[in-house]
């Protein structure tokens, strides 16, 4: 762990970082010099948002879907792993300002997605509200106290955003650099998912210590996801605040609930927080992403957010009958098809796009970037995006207006 720094000395620190950056490979440079055009393409004026945040209100007459990638920067990529040698702590480069700064930018430069999302973990915030963690490189995170009792709840704090400076400094950097030519997402886990890690101690395939408690401790689990609930908001406050222009929210472990113990036990405390940031930073799209959500989609559509994420397991045609007109969507390529042969790859985006439909839709995966994912398939991902119109892919088609499914 580094000692905090104040917010001018990381900027400086960060921003002399940056002018020092080793030169890029050639194909890397060649994407890189292409940022301005495609900018000037998909902008009238200078002034006009990112394409990703009109898609995400579901604005009407935009040339294509904007794109992003789940965990476009991390382990995949050759630039990620060479950084992770010289630092080989994660909680050092997801909590060190310059190199967040530094790995977020990583697969900016090198395929020049349409959203840029800071490089960090849904357990980031923990600290800052009295739960101390750590990361091993077998089990994963490891929470050496795990909370289950009323009083370890009454022991929470409220969130010490001093403690995340390094999330605020990085943002406003970052926003700085692309300088409008993408948008930047900031992102939180919702209350349960971060309340099994919390309760359970760490990652689990069965979560039975904190689904049992929804029957032998409900009040200690529901002042856990309170607490949980009231931090996160404030956190996604401090991103806005300090230049997220759209958030995710994961409930990465909703999804292994039964749909009606998620519609207690996750969605009114996601419901809390959309209505709070609503309130407070009205002009911010929000994203909710389930991972295993096909069964929750009917009762995800009131919580309140702009946009759903859906994940490969769902046909996007079906996904998008579902949820119906008054909300975009986000996904869903099967991240697996970045293994195939590019040709399929390339049928698969226009599969996925044609289903969305014209309006309303943020290509990304259904799931993170995997390990081993070569990252030519990842440029090709990018490159068939920014080569895709809406006016030649709906030539002569027109757009059903969707019902929601009750």
């Amino acid at each position: 762990m580094v000692s905090p720094t104040t917010t001018a000395a990381a900027t400086a620190t960060a921003a002399a970082f940056l002018s020092a950056a080793p030169a890029s490979s050639s194909s890397t440079q060649r994407r890189r010099s292409r940022l301005p055009a495609i900018s000037a393409s998909l902008s009238s004026s200078s002034s006009e948002e990112p394409l990703l945040i009109r898609a995400a209100r579901g604005e009407d007459g935009l040339p294509r879907p904007p794109a992003w990638m789940m965990r476009q920067a991390g382990r995949y990529m050759a630039s990620y792993q060479a950084l992770s040698k010289r630092h080989p702590s994660f909680r050092e480069r997801s909590e060190t300002t310059d190199l967040i700064v530094e790995i977020t930018l990583q697969p900016w430069h090198a395929f020049a997605p349409d959203g840029v999302i800071l490089f960090s973990d849904i357990l980031t915030p923990l600290p800052a509200i009295g739960v101390p963690f750590d990361i091993s490189e077998s089990k994963g995170p490891v929470i050496q106290s795990p909370v289950r009792t009323e009083e370890q709840v009454r022991e929470l704090v409220p969130i010490d955003l001093d403690k995340l400076h390094f999330v605020g400094e990085s943002l406003k950097i970052l926003r700085n650099e692309i300088d409008g030519k993408a948008a930047l997402l900031g992102f939180v886990g919702a209350p349960w998912t971060i309340a099994t890690y919390v309760v359970e101690g760490g990652m689990t395939n069965t979560y039975t210590n904190i689904k049992r408690m929804c029957h032998t401790a409900p009040n200690v689990l529901r002042g856990l996801l309170s607490h949980l609930a009231e931090a996160i908001s404030d956190y996604i406050i401090y991103q806005v605040n300090s230049g997220a222009q759209c958030i995710q929210i994961f409930d990465s472990w909703g999804g292994q609930l039964p749909p009606h113990v998620w519609e207690q036990w996750s969605k009114p405390y996601i419901k809390q927080i959309v209505a709070k940031i609503k309130k407070e930073c009205p002009h911010v799209p929000l994203v909710l992403y389930i991972n295993g959500n096909g069964g929750l989609l009917e009762r995800m559509k009131d919580i309140g957010v702009d946009v759903i994420g859906l994940d490969w397991t769902v046909d996007m045609a079906d996904g998008r009958r579902r949820v119906g007109d008054g909300l975009s969507v986000q996904g869903n390529v099967d991240p697996a098809y970045l293994f195939s042969p590019l040709p399929v790859l390339t049928d698969e985006i226009h599969r996925v796009v044609k289903s969305a439909g014209p309006k309303g839709h943020i290509l990304n995966l259904g799931h993170g970037v995997l390990q081993k994912t070569p990252e030519e398939a990842v440029a090709h991902f990018f490159d068939v995006t920014r080569s895709l119109r809406y006016d030649a892919l709906f030539q002569g088609h027109v757009t059903e207006e969707l019902q929601p499914v009750a």
